[in-house]
Protein backbone atom coordinates (compact mmCIF):
# COMPACT_ATOMS: atom_id res chain seq x y z
CA UNK A 1 0.00 0.00 0.00
CA UNK A 2 1.30 3.44 -0.92
CA UNK A 3 2.23 5.83 1.85
CA UNK A 4 -0.47 8.25 0.67
CA UNK A 5 -3.13 5.51 0.81
CA UNK A 6 -2.01 4.52 4.30
CA UNK A 7 -2.22 8.14 5.46
CA UNK A 8 -5.65 8.47 3.89
CA UNK A 9 -6.96 5.52 5.92
CA UNK A 10 -5.25 6.77 9.09
CA UNK A 11 -6.71 10.27 8.72
CA UNK A 12 -10.14 8.77 8.07
CA UNK A 13 -10.10 6.42 11.08
CA UNK A 14 -8.68 9.07 13.41
CA UNK A 15 -11.35 11.46 12.17
CA UNK A 16 -14.12 8.99 13.00
CA UNK A 17 -12.67 8.37 16.47
CA UNK A 18 -12.43 12.10 17.18
CA UNK A 19 -15.98 12.57 15.85
CA UNK A 20 -17.30 9.81 18.15
CA UNK A 21 -15.47 11.43 21.07
CA UNK A 22 -16.97 14.81 20.20
CA UNK A 23 -20.51 13.43 20.10
CA UNK A 24 -20.11 11.82 23.53
CA UNK A 25 -18.55 14.95 25.06
CA UNK A 26 -21.52 16.87 23.68
CA UNK A 27 -23.97 14.55 25.43
CA UNK A 28 -21.95 14.53 28.68
CA UNK A 29 -22.14 18.32 28.96
CA UNK A 30 -25.82 18.07 29.84
CA UNK A 31 -26.53 21.30 27.96
CA UNK A 32 -28.14 19.80 24.86
CA UNK A 33 -26.79 17.69 22.03
CA UNK A 34 -26.19 18.35 18.34
CA UNK A 35 -29.34 18.11 16.17
CA UNK A 36 -28.24 15.11 14.10
CA UNK A 37 -28.14 12.77 17.11
CA UNK A 38 -30.74 14.52 19.26
CA UNK A 39 -33.50 12.08 18.23
CA UNK A 40 -31.55 8.97 19.25
CA UNK A 41 -30.38 10.70 22.43
CA UNK A 42 -33.89 11.68 23.52
CA UNK A 43 -35.29 8.20 22.83
CA UNK A 44 -32.42 6.47 24.65
CA UNK A 45 -32.77 8.83 27.62
CA UNK A 46 -36.56 8.59 27.98
CA UNK A 47 -36.77 4.81 27.59
CA UNK A 48 -33.33 3.99 29.05
CA UNK A 49 -31.97 2.46 25.84
CA UNK A 50 -28.27 2.27 25.03
CA UNK A 51 -27.34 5.53 23.26
CA UNK A 52 -24.87 3.92 20.85
CA UNK A 53 -27.34 1.20 19.88
CA UNK A 54 -30.12 3.73 19.39
CA UNK A 55 -27.82 5.85 17.21
CA UNK A 56 -27.08 2.77 15.09
CA UNK A 57 -30.83 2.26 14.60
CA UNK A 58 -31.16 5.92 13.58
CA UNK A 59 -28.23 5.61 11.15
CA UNK A 60 -29.82 2.49 9.65
CA UNK A 61 -32.99 4.50 8.98
CA UNK A 62 -30.83 7.21 7.37
CA UNK A 63 -29.19 4.65 5.06
CA UNK A 64 -32.57 3.20 4.02
CA UNK A 65 -33.84 6.70 3.19
CA UNK A 66 -30.62 7.38 1.24
CA UNK A 67 -31.11 4.23 -0.84
CA UNK A 68 -34.72 5.16 -1.62
CA UNK A 69 -33.76 8.71 -2.62
CA UNK A 70 -30.80 7.53 -4.72
CA UNK A 71 -33.01 5.00 -6.54
CA UNK A 72 -35.68 7.59 -7.36
CA UNK A 73 -33.05 10.20 -8.28
CA UNK A 74 -31.18 7.76 -10.55
CA UNK A 75 -34.34 6.77 -12.41
CA UNK A 76 -35.40 10.40 -12.74
CA UNK A 77 -32.01 11.42 -14.13
CA UNK A 78 -31.89 8.38 -16.43
CA UNK A 79 -35.23 9.43 -17.91
CA UNK A 80 -33.64 12.73 -18.93
CA UNK A 81 -30.68 11.05 -20.65
CA UNK A 82 -30.55 9.98 -24.26
CA UNK A 83 -31.26 6.33 -25.09
CA UNK A 84 -27.52 5.66 -25.52
CA UNK A 85 -26.68 6.87 -22.00
CA UNK A 86 -29.55 5.19 -20.11
CA UNK A 87 -27.77 1.79 -19.71
CA UNK A 88 -24.78 3.55 -18.11
CA UNK A 89 -27.07 5.33 -15.68
CA UNK A 90 -28.73 2.04 -14.72
CA UNK A 91 -25.34 0.40 -14.18
CA UNK A 92 -24.23 3.18 -11.83
CA UNK A 93 -27.18 2.60 -9.47
CA UNK A 94 -25.86 -0.68 -7.96
CA UNK A 95 -22.56 1.07 -7.21
CA UNK A 96 -24.34 3.97 -5.50
CA UNK A 97 -26.51 1.61 -3.44
CA UNK A 98 -23.45 -0.47 -2.57
CA UNK A 99 -21.72 2.61 -1.19
CA UNK A 100 -24.86 3.37 0.81
CA UNK A 101 -24.85 -0.13 2.31
CA UNK A 102 -21.19 0.19 3.33
CA UNK A 103 -22.31 2.89 5.75
CA UNK A 104 -23.97 0.19 7.89
CA UNK A 105 -20.82 -1.68 9.02
CA UNK A 106 -19.12 1.71 9.43
CA UNK A 107 -22.01 2.83 11.64
CA UNK A 108 -21.82 -0.33 13.74
CA UNK A 109 -18.11 0.21 14.44
CA UNK A 110 -18.60 3.95 14.96
CA UNK A 111 -21.38 3.47 17.52
CA UNK A 112 -19.28 0.86 19.40
CA UNK A 113 -16.65 3.54 19.91
CA UNK A 114 -19.39 5.88 21.08
CA UNK A 115 -20.37 3.32 23.73
CA UNK A 116 -16.72 2.94 24.72
CA UNK A 117 -16.17 6.68 25.14
CA UNK A 118 -19.49 6.99 26.97
CA UNK A 119 -18.39 4.36 29.50
CA UNK A 120 -14.97 5.96 30.00
CA UNK A 121 -15.92 9.63 30.25
CA UNK A 122 -17.80 10.83 33.35
CA UNK A 123 -20.28 13.70 33.32
CA UNK A 124 -18.91 17.02 34.66
CA UNK A 125 -19.61 17.49 38.36
CA UNK A 126 -18.30 21.00 39.06
CA UNK A 127 -21.10 23.26 37.90
CA UNK A 128 -21.97 25.24 34.79
CA UNK A 129 -18.38 26.25 33.99
CA UNK A 130 -17.25 22.63 33.70
CA UNK A 131 -20.31 21.85 31.56
CA UNK A 132 -19.37 24.67 29.19
CA UNK A 133 -15.80 23.37 29.01
CA UNK A 134 -16.98 19.86 28.12
CA UNK A 135 -19.40 21.31 25.55
CA UNK A 136 -16.59 23.34 23.96
CA UNK A 137 -14.41 20.22 23.80
CA UNK A 138 -17.27 18.30 22.21
CA UNK A 139 -17.88 20.92 19.54
CA UNK A 140 -14.17 21.19 18.71
CA UNK A 141 -13.77 17.40 18.48
CA UNK A 142 -16.94 17.04 16.41
CA UNK A 143 -15.79 19.68 13.93
CA UNK A 144 -12.26 18.31 13.61
CA UNK A 145 -13.46 14.71 13.34
CA UNK A 146 -16.07 15.56 10.73
CA UNK A 147 -13.55 17.54 8.67
CA UNK A 148 -10.90 14.81 8.77
CA UNK A 149 -13.27 12.00 7.79
CA UNK A 150 -15.13 13.97 5.12
CA UNK A 151 -11.95 15.28 3.51
CA UNK A 152 -10.70 11.73 2.89
CA UNK A 153 -13.73 10.94 0.70
CA UNK A 154 -14.06 7.28 1.65
CA UNK A 155 -17.39 6.28 3.24
CA UNK A 156 -19.52 9.12 4.63
CA UNK A 157 -21.06 9.02 8.06
CA UNK A 158 -24.83 8.38 7.56
CA UNK A 159 -25.59 11.75 9.14
CA UNK A 160 -23.63 13.40 6.33
CA UNK A 161 -24.71 10.89 3.70
CA UNK A 162 -28.41 11.54 4.12
CA UNK A 163 -27.92 15.31 3.90
CA UNK A 164 -26.01 14.89 0.63
CA UNK A 165 -28.68 12.52 -0.71
CA UNK A 166 -31.49 14.94 0.13
CA UNK A 167 -29.54 17.87 -1.36
CA UNK A 168 -29.03 15.96 -4.63
CA UNK A 169 -32.68 14.90 -4.69
CA UNK A 170 -34.17 18.38 -4.19
CA UNK A 171 -31.38 20.19 -6.09
CA UNK A 172 -30.50 22.48 -3.18
CA UNK A 173 -27.09 23.44 -1.69
CA UNK A 174 -25.74 21.11 0.99
CA UNK A 175 -25.50 23.94 3.53
CA UNK A 176 -29.16 24.88 3.13
CA UNK A 177 -30.21 21.22 3.26
CA UNK A 178 -28.13 20.66 6.39
CA UNK A 179 -29.84 23.56 8.17
CA UNK A 180 -33.29 22.28 7.22
CA UNK A 181 -32.44 18.73 8.28
CA UNK A 182 -31.09 19.96 11.62
CA UNK A 183 -34.33 21.88 12.20
CA UNK A 184 -36.34 18.77 11.28
CA UNK A 185 -34.42 16.67 13.82
CA UNK A 186 -34.84 19.31 16.53
CA UNK A 187 -38.60 19.41 15.93
CA UNK A 188 -38.83 15.62 16.24
CA UNK A 189 -36.73 15.66 19.43
CA UNK A 190 -38.85 18.40 21.00
CA UNK A 191 -42.04 16.52 20.09
CA UNK A 192 -40.76 13.22 21.52
CA UNK A 193 -39.66 14.90 24.75
CA UNK A 194 -42.85 16.88 25.29
CA UNK A 195 -45.19 13.99 24.46
CA UNK A 196 -43.47 11.20 26.36
CA UNK A 197 -41.45 12.99 29.09
CA UNK A 198 -43.40 16.27 29.31
CA UNK A 199 -40.15 18.24 29.08
CA UNK A 200 -37.31 19.00 26.68
CA UNK A 201 -34.83 16.14 26.42
CA UNK A 202 -31.55 16.63 24.57
CA UNK A 203 -32.33 20.14 23.32
CA UNK A 204 -30.75 23.15 25.01
CA UNK A 205 -28.13 25.84 24.69
CA UNK A 206 -25.64 23.17 23.61
CA UNK A 207 -27.83 22.38 20.61
CA UNK A 208 -27.76 25.99 19.43
CA UNK A 209 -24.02 26.32 20.07
CA UNK A 210 -23.40 23.06 18.19
CA UNK A 211 -25.36 24.28 15.16
CA UNK A 212 -23.32 27.49 15.04
CA UNK A 213 -19.99 26.16 16.28
CA UNK A 214 -19.34 22.87 14.48
CA UNK A 215 -19.46 24.46 11.04
CA UNK A 216 -17.04 27.18 12.15
CA UNK A 217 -14.63 24.58 13.54
CA UNK A 218 -14.76 22.64 10.26
CA UNK A 219 -14.08 25.81 8.26
CA UNK A 220 -11.20 26.84 10.54
CA UNK A 221 -9.65 23.36 10.51
CA UNK A 222 -9.88 23.13 6.72
CA UNK A 223 -8.38 26.62 6.34
CA UNK A 224 -5.21 25.57 8.14
CA UNK A 225 -4.92 21.84 7.46
CA UNK A 226 -7.10 20.65 4.56
CA UNK A 227 -4.64 21.34 1.74
CA UNK A 228 -1.76 19.65 3.55
CA UNK A 229 -3.90 16.65 4.51
CA UNK A 230 -5.32 15.95 1.05
CA UNK A 231 -1.89 16.33 -0.54
CA UNK A 232 -0.33 13.91 1.95
CA UNK A 233 -3.22 11.45 1.54
CA UNK A 234 -3.31 11.72 -2.25
CA UNK A 235 -6.98 12.73 -2.34
CA UNK A 236 -8.11 14.29 -5.62
CA UNK A 237 -10.64 17.14 -5.55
Amino acid sequence: MKKSSTLRVIFYVVGLLVLALGIILNTKSGLGVSPIISVSYSISTIWNFNFGNMTFVLYTVFVIVEMILHTIWNRREAAKESAALKPAARKSLPLILGMDLLQLPLSLIFTRFMNLFSAWIPAPSHGFASQLLVLAGGIICTGIGAAMSLNMRIIPNPGDGIVQAIADFIHKPVGFTKNCFDLFNICITISVGMIFAHKLVGVGIGTVVAVLGVGRVIALFNHFFMKKMIEAAGVEY
